[in-house]
C-alpha cells in the first residue's frame, strides 16, 4: 500500500524544484564535463591538500574512515602510490580493527572496513580483513541473528551495506548479502513504523523523529535531510558494485538508487548544488558540499550502470561538479561549504566558504572519481 506522505509524485518535486532558483546568486554552471584530466587534476588538489595539512591520518570512526574509502577510490584511478602509503599507514595504525571491537552491531563502527576491503584489494593479506570478517560472521552466523533493527537511520546504508556485500563477494557466501538484504529491508520498510523510505517520492527519512508527524521546517514544511539522502546514495552504489549483476536483491537496490537519483535531479539548485532541506528551498538555503557530492556520485554511477536516461542526468552531474569545483574548492584545494558533523539541516551551521570535514572530502573524491570514469 502506498503511504501518503507531503509530495505525490514527480510534479511535486517539480514545484518544489520551481523555489530553488529564488535562493541563487551565482550564475547557472556548464552542464557539460571538463575532460578527465581536468577533473583528476582538482582530485589531485583536494586530496594533496588533505594530506599535506594532516600528517596525523586521524581515528577510524566513521567520518575519517569516509574520507579513506574516496582516497583509495582515488587511488585506485591514478596509481598514485603516496594515497596508497598513507591509507596503509592509517589502517596499520589502527590494526585494522573496527572502533568498538569484534562485537560492535553500529554501522558507523564499520565503516572503516570499506577502506581495510580497499587496501585488501591493492595489496592482499587476510590480517586486513580478520576483524571485519569476525564482527560480520557474528552478526550473520552466531550473535542475534533475528535481530535486523540495528540501521535505525538511512546513515547506516552508507556506512554497512557495502563490507557486508563484499565481504560476501569475496567469501563466495550469499548469507552476507542475505543477512544485508534484512537489515535493509527492516530500515526502509519497518522502522518507525512505516520505515525511512517515502515511496511515493523515493527519498529518505533521516530516521523516525522525522517521519510524518513529526519533525518539520520552520515553514511547516517536511524535512529530508539532503546529506542523509546522499548516505542513502553512496551505499546503494558501493553495494551494486560488490554483488553480482543477476544477485536476486541487485534489481530492488537499482531501483531504489534510480528513484533516488530521479527525485533529487528534480530540486536541484540553479548552481548544482542542492539544499540541506531536500523539501523545503527556504530551509537554511546555500551551497553545501557534503550531500552535493554524495548526489553526483550517485547520479554519475546510475548514468553509467545505465539506470538513468545519459541526456537527462548527464548535465545534472556536471553542474554539480561544476558548481563544487567553482565555489567549494580553494585555490590550495581547500574543500569549503562541507556541513559538519550533525543529523538535519540545522546542525553545524553556518556552513561557509570555509568549512570542511574529513567526510565531506572524501565525498568529493568518490564523486569525481566517478565523474572522471564517466568522463573518460
Amino acid at each position: 500500500m502506498r503511504r501518503r506522505h507531503f509530495l505525490t509524485g514527480a510534479a511535486a518535486l517539480t514545484a518544489t524544484a520551481a523555489l530553488a532558483p529564488l535562493a541563487e546568486a551565482a550564475p547557472r554552471p556548464a552542464a557539460a564535463l571538463p575532460p578527465r584530466a581536468e577533473i583528476v587534476s582538482v582530485l589531485r588538489r583536494v586530496a594533496d591538500h588533505w594530506l599535506d595539512t594532516h600528517t596525523d591520518p586521524g581515528d577510524n570512526q566513521w567520518a575519517n574512515a569516509t574520507f579513506f574509502s574516496g582516497l583509495m577510490a582515488l587511488h585506485r584511478l591514478t596509481g598514485t602510490t603516496r594515497y596508497l602509503a598513507y591509507a596503509r599507514g592509517w589502517a596499520e595504525g589502527h590494526d585494522y580493527a573496527l572502533n568498538g571491537g569484534d562485537t560492535t552491531r553500529h554501522a558507523d563502527n564499520q565503516c572503516a572496513a570499506q577502506a581495510y576491503l580497499d587496501l585488501y584489494e591493492a595489496e592482499p593479506d587476510e590480517a586486513k580483513i580478520t576483524a571485519l570478517e569476525t564482527n560480520l560472521h557474528r552478526m550473520t552466523y552466531t550473535d542475534q541473528v533475528d535481530k535486523n533493527d540495528d540501521w535505525w537511520w538511512d546513515d547506516a546504508l552508507h556506512m554497512a551495506m557495502p563490507p557486508f556485500a563484499r565481504l560476501g563477494a569475496l567469501r563466495s557466501d550469499l548469507a552476507y548479502a542475505e543477512k544485508l538484504h534484512k537489515l535493509y529491508t527492516h530500515t526502509k520498510h519497518t522502522e518507525g513504523g512505516p520505515g525511512l523510505y517515502d515511496d511515493t517520492t523515493g527519498l529518505w527519512y533521516r530516521d523516525k523523529r522525522f517521519l510524518p508527524g513529526g519533525i518539520l521546517s520552520p515553514a511547516g514544511k517536511p524535512v529530508l535531510w539532503s546529506r542523509g539522502n546522499g548516505w542513502v546514495a553512496g551505499g546503494h552504489v558501493k553495494t551494486l558494485k560488490a554483488l553480482p549483476a543477476a544477485h536476486p536483491d541487485a534489481a530492488e537496490y537499482r531501483a531504489t538508487l534510480t528513484r533516488l537519483v530521479e527525485a533529487v535531479a528534480a530540486v536541484q539548485r540553479a548552481d548544482g548544488f542542492w539544499n540541506v532541506n531536500l523539501a523545503d528551498a527556504a530551509h537554511l538555503p546555500g551551497p553545501e558540499t557534503s550531500g552535493t557530492s554524495f548526489f553526483a556520485y550517485g547520479t554519475a554511477y546510475a548514468i553509467r550502470a545505465g539506470l538513468v536516461d545519459r541526456a537527462r542526468h548527464l548535465p545534472v552531474a556536471a553542474r554539480a561538479w561544476n558548481g563544487l569545483v567553482t565555489t567549494a574548492v580553494h585555490p590550495d584545494g581547500f574543500l569549503g561549504y562541507v556541513q559538519k558533523v550533525g543529523d538535519r539541516p540545522e546542525s553545524s551551521q553556518p556552513v561557509t566558504y570555509d568549512s570542511t570535514a574529513d567526510f565531506g572530502v572524501g565525498g568529493f573524491l568518490l564523486a569525481g572519481t566517478e565523474l572522471a570514469t564517466l568522463a573518460s
